[in-house]
């Protein structure tokens, strides 16, 4: 069985409430610039995934982004930019069709594409460095990082990280659809049109749907995630993809970063320490918001605690 503990972080007095917590790294923190060289992961399936890969000889750590992520996401380059400063080689994983250029099969990324990290990491075990130290998932890519960990024999990491996970999918898709979580469902369902239209433009087999009367993460996912990625329907990809299932049989060192205000979750969500295999420690507090943990006494001098807590679990990993 695993833990569960009371984080210690403490929200900043100056960002109360979750969607303070949730908006000001996206909206207030500046973007890292980052030397980082492009490399392509060709797959067994005729499709691709790129990388994102930064310098140094230093054990490697996979950073994976979540719905609709990319190195532009408010977190993407704060944390490959802590992963270097504390001697570690960052690489950051594109999902399919998220790297600017759309991917070559219908098929897209979706929450429970655990292959695809598989298939990653079992490329870079073959570079020089060995298999990567660790993995980390933001949301969607958390979901997947920990449905990889409960599924794998030979997970290829020595540790995880993951960050605000949507435990279940169907709640996930449920608390989106209350009060101002609304503002982002709105978001990204306009993000997620944009996707597909961009690649219906670049493979017009796809079906022509009336995007415009989707109205919720439900009917995407029932008329594009699950069709194109050979699911039933969407009650069928919640129950298959969903992340919580799986944790059970994680036996690799994982800590799990989790706000009980997680304006995307319901507290109803968080799995309990039976529901956790040995290997897993689950951090919750009170506040911090969807990717948010914004502490600090001083508007112009916060604190990204979350990056802090991310490194140190890291360097504990690489010491043990």
């Amino acid at each position: 069985m695993g833990e569960v503990h009371q984080s210690a972080f403490r929200p900043a007095w100056w960002l109360p409430g979750a969607h303070l917590q949730t908006l000001w790294p996206s909206l207030a923190r500046p973007r890292p610039r980052l030397a980082l060289r492009r490399e392509r992961v060709e797959l067994e399936d005729g499709d691709f995934i790129d990388l994102a890969l930064g310098t140094g000889d230093g054990p490697t750590v996979v950073v994976v982004h979540g719905l609709e992520g990319n190195l532009n996401s408010h977190y993407a380059g704060s944390t490959l930019a802590a992963i270097a400063a504390a001697g570690l080689r960052p690489v950051f994983m594109y999902l399919r069709g998220c790297s600017g250029e759309p991917n070559r099969l219908p098929r897209a990324y979706h929450s429970g594409a655990s292959e695809d990290l598989a298939a990653v990491l079992a490329h870079l075990a073959l570079g020089p460095g060995g298999p990567p130290l660790a993995a980390v998932g933001f949301s969607l890519g958390g979901n997947l990082l920990l449905k990889h960990l409960g599924e794998s024999a030979d997970p290829m990491v020595r540790g995880a990280v993951a960050v605000s996970v949507p435990f279940v999918l169907r709640d996930a898709m449920l608390r989106l659809n209350v009060g101002l979580s609304r503002v982002y469902r709105r978001h990204l369902m306009e993000r997620l049109r944009a996707t597909y239209r961009r690649k219906r433009a670049a493979m017009p087999g796809l079906a022509d749907l009336d995007l415009d009367a989707m109205r919720d993460f439900f009917d995407f996912d029932d008329q594009v995630t699950a069709p194109l990625n050979g699911f039933a329907g969407a009650d069928d990809y919640y129950a298959r993809c969903s992340c919580r299932p799986f944790l059970r049989h994680i036996r690799t060192p994982t800590l799990i970063l989790h706000a009980l205000d997680d304006p995307f979750m319901f507290p109803h969500s968080v799995p309990r320490p039976d529901e956790l295999g040995p290997g897993v420690c689950l951090e919750v507090s009170r506040h911090g918001g969807h990717v948010g943990f914004v502490g600090g006494s001083l508007p112009w001098r916060p604190d990204y605690w979350l990056e802090g807590r991310l490194v140190a679990f890291l360097n504990s990993l690489r010491q043990g």
